[in-house]
């Protein structure tokens, strides 16, 4: 049990709370449990999805009607079932194994080649699964949600549970398949469908969180009891080995394989979204270890015997000193596993003010680093020696944007992605045992870029922090305020905003003349973890004036003006644009709101909300509700305020972000009389598009609004 002392500020704040809720238990009930929007929380009630289908009607005519819209949807769809992708594989013994969509495979292709055909421009694809012909056979709108293979040294051979979900939810079931046969495994593992996880402790072993039944689930809806499933048993006689609390986010199992092929069973007990209790569970029947490190902290992988473990806060080990927020570091694992206390700690690396430590990936022979330097991507080759760790650059053809594509412990072939605004990815394949690095694939551009430039500009927010952007725009652009711009960003959760190519926001915005802007505001992984914490909770003011200061700052520049500007973004990033829309409606003339969170007072009862309690605060906690009711973009839309025309997107199928928050913030603007745009994808799942043509309709719809309102 803990206290929060309030700060003077936040007493006011609460003062004010409480009696904005005395006052609106009368005169607003969306402040209370009498919300009387709640029955659009009914995912697929009847007269709530009568409404969906009649602003879907309304919001198809009038965009599909404009004469813009054939011509992007199928530039659109010819982008993204283009059979100019590079086909991103995983490495299976002699084989490279690829997932591909395209106009005929709406479902998609699960295929293979060899390693010497993959290297070639045009590879001999072997089918192992096509999801079209599956779903049809099955009468099931199946979407290929991924595969998870191990790898049996022993006896050389691999066994593969595929995730498959009805229409792209993130539930899914999970099926046994023989890649050498190709085919389903009749008797071996199948699992219910329900949001799950699981990881293989042996050929005849999986560790497994699922939906138990009644009280199995945590309040965020996932897993909260992981257990030992042999095979050939049924499900439900499979051995509990950990069980968490009701209140935490979920159990996730996770395994380690040490150098003589011995495999760790473990579990990540996510107490909160950020914080977790990482637990040993020993095969010898004795209850599990907790691994001696802070709560902030994620495991990254195994090399050499050393466990590497990023920090996402300061940490001083009794006795051994103290190591920072970002800091990379690591120890002995067999140490570990021996004396069951935490061994020395080594530093491995250590990022200045303008880095950020991503991700390690691990190859035969190699741990790869990827770090960011002012929000443009690195890769650093990383080794323990007898002065402690050593870190050299990885040679590239340039300063794009890189990323590790694949990599696995059991191969040296690291396959690496690069690209940025203007240039089209490239697939490149590394090799970890001799460094060598050569290009294995390149796309052919997409879209016109030339006479288009790229800068890296910045602006001071409120409090003074520089905040960096991105701006993409024609060499010979006018600064006379008249260039239509779209400013997209996210600004939560730790997810960076990295260059990258985006071919159809390329092909249907920037060649007609449009600019784009990428914003790099606080409460992404930009600068790391502490760029990140800025945010959180009560502090998460700072990230929307980051993104009102880019605005003003990018109007002040004359590219554009609040007439010709409009912002754009996803879930996190769509809570931003809810409260754009209501905080500054004056600073821009078009706002896609995609699968958002809206209503900030019921998010945590809605779906996985409660998961993200760490992030955004918790409505049962008194200051963070009074900071809540200052932002929530439901509770604050004033229907005497003029707001520019938006459009909202959402997803039926989505159970992570619930469509209710868009259909309520859009049914306040029904109610009022002002003008919307509303589409709620049937299907589709989180994305809000459950396949590529999907996709390309979504896409259109959006820059057929941007370009009108633009």
């Amino acid at each position: 049990m803990h206290h929060t002392l309030l700060t003077l500020a936040s007493l006011l704040l609460l003062a004010f709370s409480q009696n904005l809720m005395a006052q609106t238990e009368t005169s607003d009930l969306r402040f209370t449990d009498k919300d009387p929007l709640i029955w659009m929380e009914e995912v697929e009630g009847e007269k709530v999805l009568g409404w969906v289908r009649e602003q879907n009607e309304r919001t198809l005519s009038d965009l599909q009607s404009d004469p813009l819209y054939e011509e992007f949807e199928a530039e659109a769809k010819k982008i993204l079932t283009s059979k100019e992708r590079i086909p991103y594989g995983r490495i299976r013994g002699e084989h490279v194994y690829n997932f591909w969509q395209d106009e005929k495979n709406i479902r998609g292709l699960w295929r293979r080649t060899s390693r010497e055909s993959y290297a070639t421009d045009d590879p001999d694809w072997e089918t192992i699964v096509d999801f079209d012909v599956l779903a049809q056979e099955e009468d099931k709108n199946w979407v290929f949600k991924g595969s998870y293979t191990f790898h049996d040294k022993k006896e050389d051979k691999y066994y593969t549970l595929v995730s498959l979900s009805d229409g792209g939810k993130d539930a899914v079931v999970r099926r046994e398949f023989n890649l050498e046969s190709k085919t389903f495994v009749d008797d071996g593992y199948i699992t219910p469908e329900a949001k799950q996880s699981a990881a293989w402790l042996g050929p005849d072993t999986i560790l497994i969180g699922t939906d138990w039944g009644e009280g199995s689930l945590t309040d965020s809806g996932y897993a909260r009891i992981l257990k030992k499933w042999k095979r050939g048993t049924p499900l439900e006689e499979a051995e509990t080995v950990i069980e968490v609390d009701q209140a935490d986010v979920a159990a996730w199992p996770f395994t380690i394989e040490l150098e003589d092929g011995t495999i760790l069973a473990n579990a990540i007990e996510s107490d909160t979204f950020f914080t977790s209790t990482y637990w040993w569970l020993p095969g010898d029947g004795s209850a599990p270890v907790k691994y001696p490190i802070p709560p902030k902290s994620e495991i990254e992988g195994l090399y050499k015997g050393n466990l590497l473990v990023a920090l996402k806060e300061e940490w001083a080990p009794e006795g051994q000193g103290s190591f920072q927020n970002g800091d990379l570091i690591s120890f002995e694992l067999q140490a570990f596993l021996d004396a069951r206390e935490l061994p020395p700690v080594d530093l491995v690396f250590r990022p200045n003010e303008k880095q950020a430590v991503n991700y390690v990936a691990i190859a035969k022979g190699a741990a790869l680093l990827a770090i960011s330097e002012n929000v443009v991507g690195k890769i650093l080759k990383i080794e323990p020696g007898k002065d402690g760790w050593t870190s050299e650059p990885v040679g590239l053809p340039g300063e794009g944007q890189p990323g590790v594509a694949f990599a696995d412990e059991d191969e040296e072939s690291v396959f690496l992605n690069y690209e940025d605004f203007l240039t089209p990815d490239s697939l490149l394949e590394y090799d970890s045992s001799t460094g060598e690095m050569k290009t294995l694939k390149s796309l052919p551009p997409k879209f016109d870029a030339d006479g288009l430039v790229v800068k890296q500009q910045f602006t001071k927010s409120k409090d003074g922090t520089r905040i960096p952007y991105f701006v993409v725009h024609r060499e010979d652009v006018e600064f006379d305020g008249k260039t239509p711009t779209l400013l997209y960003s996210y600004g939560g959760f730790q997810i960076s905003m990295r260059p990258g190519y985006r071919s159809t926001t390329g092909k249907l915005w920037l060649e007609r003349g449009g600019a784009y802007v990428l914003a790099n505001i606080r409460g992404g992984g930009e600068f790391g973890p502490t760029w990140h914490q800025a945010g959180l909770k009560t502090n998460r003011q700072r990230v929307y004036d980051d993104f009102i200061a880019v605005g003003e700052s990018v109007v002040e520049s004359k590219l554009t003006s609040p007439r010709h500007l409009g912002i754009m973004g996803g879930s996190n990033g769509g809570l931003l644009m809810g409260v754009m829309l209501n905080q500054r409606p004056d600073l821009w003339n078009a706002v896609v709101v995609q699968v958002p969170l809206l209503d900030m007072l019921r998010y945590h009862t809605l779906l996985a909300g409660a998961s993200w309690v760490d992030e955004y605060g918790s409505p049962e906690v008194s200051e963070e509700r009074a900071f809540l009711e200052t932002i929530s973009p439901y509770h604050n839309f004033d229907e005497g305020k003029e707001y520019p025309v938006p459009f909202f997107v959402t997803s039926t199928k989505d159970d992570r972000v619930h469509p209710a928050h868009a259909r309520k913030m859009a049914k306040l603007f029904e109610e009022s009389g002002k003008p919307f745009l509303y589409y709620e994808n049937i299907d589709g799942g989180h994305s809000a598009a459950a396949n590529q043509n999907e996709r390309a309709k979504r896409t259109a719809l959006e820059y057929v609004y941007l370009m009108r309102q633009l």
